[in-house]
């Protein structure tokens, strides 16, 4: 019996698959059985429905005290783009984005050497008085890690301030690769990949939901995708607090970061997105990040074991500053036209993955 006969009886069983069962995978040539197997498991979780939100993004300083090698979306105070938004108009955007029907405000940014911890409770204290049914996604693991430095407080006060003030879940960006030697060549001064599932398990232990993410297609290598996963996946076994995985493809275009390679393919997007569904068994939801992957990628992995399409997003800077090609943001009516050509069910979700009922 071939090793792929073995890992789909695997699969077909209910049974996890281990780290050789993922390298054998990344190093087979047939997509399609791979993506069969994704799609089964997909089905099993959650059959022909793939979620989307109405949800905005506002990134509310690109001034950052890190160089992280792959990063084009950071400055420096003195650079002509760099820019900080103050609170008003982030409230404007955020009041503007629930009136247009959004359930969800993304906040990430840089780490900015000015701004105090108060200005960032400032800010989800005023954006939750402005839109109180709008739910605040927001702040990093690197960023609550700054928070904590600047502030002289533990991880968990710095939680416990933010949930205080209006944070209702976190987004899962700063992971990158969490084996550390890739880590020290993309993102030296970025907290650790143990500082970053630390600071998940404590927000889970806090009662916070949280995203897990993953960049490929850089410095890393497939052992290296494979550990990420499984460093995921034994968090994951041990609070349950991740709502998704979300693979992101980086984005060479505009990054600091000069590889002989071009960035990902379509072919190694469905890969990953296909054996991030069959390795990751504990994890309900799997996105296909449009603002990365582009429209078609995105809509193909429906195929592969993908059950969500993030959202509208409206103006995207990180992506797009590194030079993702995609629009900045989709209308609910094009999102839902993609689904549905998929042959699949579109479902509006809040960030909590409960069903949206609109009239």
């Amino acid at each position: 019996m071939t090793t792929f006969n073995i890992i789909s009886e695997k699969i077909h069983a209910g049974e996890r698959l281990d780290f050789d069962d993922a390298m054998a995978l990344y190093n087979s040539n047939d997509l399609l059985a791979i993506g069969k197997l994704a799609a089964l498991v997909n089905q099993r979780l959650n059959g022909d429905l793939v979620y989307y939100n109405i949800n905005r993004h506002i990134n509310p300083t690109n001034i950052c005290v890190n160089n992280c090698t792959f990063c084009a979306f950071s400055r420096r105070p003195e650079a002509g783009d760099a820019y900080t938004f103050k609170e008003e108009e982030m409230v404007r955007r955020a009041v503007a984005a629930a009136k247009q029907g959004a359930t969800e405000v993304h906040l990430v940014g840089g780490l900015h050497p000015d701004l105090s911890f108060d200005f960032y409770l400032d800010l989800l204290r005023a954006i939750t008085k402005a839109a109180p049914d709008l739910h605040i996604k927001a702040f990093t693991a690197v960023e609550i890690d700054w928070f904590a430095r600047i502030s002289g407080l533990t991880v968990q006060a710095v939680l416990q301030q933010l949930m205080e003030a209006g944070l209702g879940s976190m987004p899962g960006g700063g992971a990158e690769i969490l084996v550390e030697d890739v880590r020290q060549q993309i993102c030296p001064e970025k907290i650790s990949g143990k500082q970053w599932l630390d600071i998940h398990r404590i927000a889970h232990q806090s009662g916070l939901k949280t995203n897990s993410t993953m960049l490929y297609g850089h410095l890393e290598s497939y052992a290296d995708r494979v550990r990420h996963m499984q460093l995921i996946r034994e968090l994951q076994d041990e609070t349950g607090g991740f709502q998704v995985f979300i693979p992101l493809a980086w984005q060479p275009e505009n990054s600091p970061l000069k590889l002989d390679t071009k960035g990902t393919c379509g072919l190694d997007d469905l890969k990953t997105l296909a054996i991030a569904r069959l390795f990751l068994d504990n994890i309900q939801h799997l996105k296909a990040y449009w603002v990365m992957l582009g429209e078609k990628i995105a809509q193909v992995a429906l195929a592969f074991g993908v059950d969500d399409l993030d959202g509208t997003v409206v103006e995207e800077k990180i992506g797009h500053d590194a030079g993702a090609l995609s629009p900045q943001s989709l209308s609910r009516e094009r999102i839902t036209d993609l689904i549905c050509k998929a042959g699949k069910k579109p479902v509006e979700r809040d960030t909590l993955y409960n069903v949206v009922n609109r009239s």
